[in-house]
């Protein structure tokens, strides 16, 4: 099932991503001093009588000025790191009050819906007794009839006098009494009728206007927040920009007073060792990733070996630990992805942040936590595409801001199923997954803290207490 074509666009969108503020210098130390202690190695070590040629000796104010300028390029790079973060903060609080916008916008639009049924409900209702009331007017209409065709054209006393007898006399009382009796009971149940629907008409009137304004006021909030997030990205982008110029300003520095000391492979070795880390850290990732995806293969095996058996998902623990990979639980859970947790969940700025931030590249793979049923896939409000899927368990996951999606509303997928990959659309200011839980079952409100949710079912993602 993980290999279906998929549902959502091919073409990633492209989003600002975080920067790591205040670059250390210290690899640019660590190289002077290792270049350094070997110039003094090779010259203890020269030959008797081979006298070395001497390295270069620039003057004090040289290497003065060098360290000045070095020492004014890192004193702006740390104030424009410190700029860097402050917007960052301030990004990622625009981000929180953007998602939570959306997610009103959801929940009015669910409310105006529950509304509309009411409403729905109160007219067939008033229908009902309109048919009721007119059945009635044709029953009486009927006896009219027949008693004009009788000859019954006289006021009540005046039937009542024409009797023959006392045996007529007491069925005509007895009839006129009937038709007077039915007349009153129709007469009432037509007042009644028309009040319910004058309750019913302004009770609906009264919804609609009311989840119309919450709708309004959503929407409006979305907008201004979206605007903003415009605006800090904005910001951001040209901060750190001037952060690139001052970084470059101070490696500049630095390498010029590396060389004034003699260490002119100072830079070289720096690089190295960088390319060294970042290699390290795909290899990491990348690790990280594989055992993601052994877990989640593993418990889609054991939800196949269940359903073939007709069994429940029992088993032992089937999967890694924190390492990166996650956990299946013996209960059928995964981890909903590899990554980094970056963000979790509470409020923050007088907006809740429903869920847990798993920071990814774009395109890691995104798996169904526990077995259940798609209820929503697709567009949604301030999360872009996201999928929704029902657990057996009854707990709705929720998972926003992906790139793509391989599932459809109304299918039935397995625990560690592939269902989307990580992306970085609608309200998000860099590639990750938003991870929520809703273990009443709601599809928009009631959301958990998703970390200890996961703890108590032997998955781990790591940060936020986890």
């Amino acid at each position: 099932m993980s290999q279906r074509r998929p549902s959502g666009p091919a073409t990633p969108r492209t989003g600002t991503g975080r920067a790591v503020a205040g670059r250390s210098t210290r690899p640019f130390r660590t190289a002077l001093i290792g270049v350094v202690a070997g110039a003094t190695l090779m010259v203890t070590a020269a030959p008797a009588g081979a006298v070395p040629e001497p390295p270069p000796n620039p003057s004090d104010s040289q290497i003065g000025e060098a360290q000045g300028q070095q020492a004014a390029a890192a004193a702006e790079v740390g104030r424009i790191a410190g700029l860097v973060a402050e917007a960052e903060s301030e990004l990622e609080r625009v981000g929180v009050q953007a998602e939570a916008a959306g997610t009103a916008y959801l929940i009015a639009e669910e409310e105006l819906a529950i509304a509309q049924e009411a409403a729905d409900r109160a007219a067939a209702e008033l229908r009902a007794a309109d048919e009721a009331v007119a059945a009635a007017g044709r029953r009486i209409a009927a006896f009219s009839r027949d008693s004009y065709m009788n000859g019954s054209s006289l006021t009540s006393s005046a039937a009542l006098l024409d009797s023959e007898g006392p045996g007529e006399l007491i069925q005509r009382a007895a009839m006129l009494d009937y038709v007077a009796a039915n007349q009153l009971d129709v007469l009432g149940e037509l007042e009644v009728a028309r009040v319910r629907q004058a309750n019913a008409d302004s009770a609906a009137r009264a919804a609609r206007d009311e989840r119309a304004a919450a709708e309004d006021a959503a929407q409006a909030a979305k907008e201004a927040a979206d605007a903003q997030l415009a605006s800090r990205q904005a910001a951001y982008a040209e901060i750190e920009t001037q952060k690139a110029q001052y970084e470059a300003q101070l490696q500049a520095a630095q390498i010029r007073l590396l060389e004034l000391q003699g260490a002119r492979n100072a830079y070289q070795q720096w690089a190295a060792q960088k390319a060294a880390e970042e290699a390290a850290a795909r290899e990491a990732a990348e690790r990280a990733a594989r055992e993601a995806e052994a877990a989640a293969e593993a418990a889609r095996t054991a939800a196949r070996d269940a359903a073939d058996s007709g069994g429940g998902n029992g088993g032992g623990n089937t999967g890694g630990g924190s390492g990166g990979g996650g956990g299946v639980s013996g209960a059928g859970y995964v981890k909903p992805t590899s990554g980094r947790v970056s963000s979790c969940f509470g409020w923050r700025w007088g907006a809740l942040h429903g869920g847990v931030d798993i920071a990814a590249p774009i395109g890691t793979p995104v798996y169904a936590v526990t077995s259940g049923v798609v209820r929503r896939a697709g567009t949604a409000t301030g999360f872009g595409y996201a999928v929704y899927i029902e657990g057996d368990d009854g707990a709705v996951t929720v998972y926003g801001h992906v790139h793509r999606y391989f599932v459809s509303t109304g299918e039935r997928v397995v625990a560690g199923e592939r269902i989307a990959e990580v992306g970085n659309r609608g309200q998000s200011t860099g590639p990750h997954l938003h991870f929520e839980v809703h273990p009443g079952g709601r599809m928009y409100g009631g959301q958990a803290d998703p970390v200890p949710w996961l703890n108590a079912r032997g998955v781990r993602v790591g940060g936020c207490g986890g």
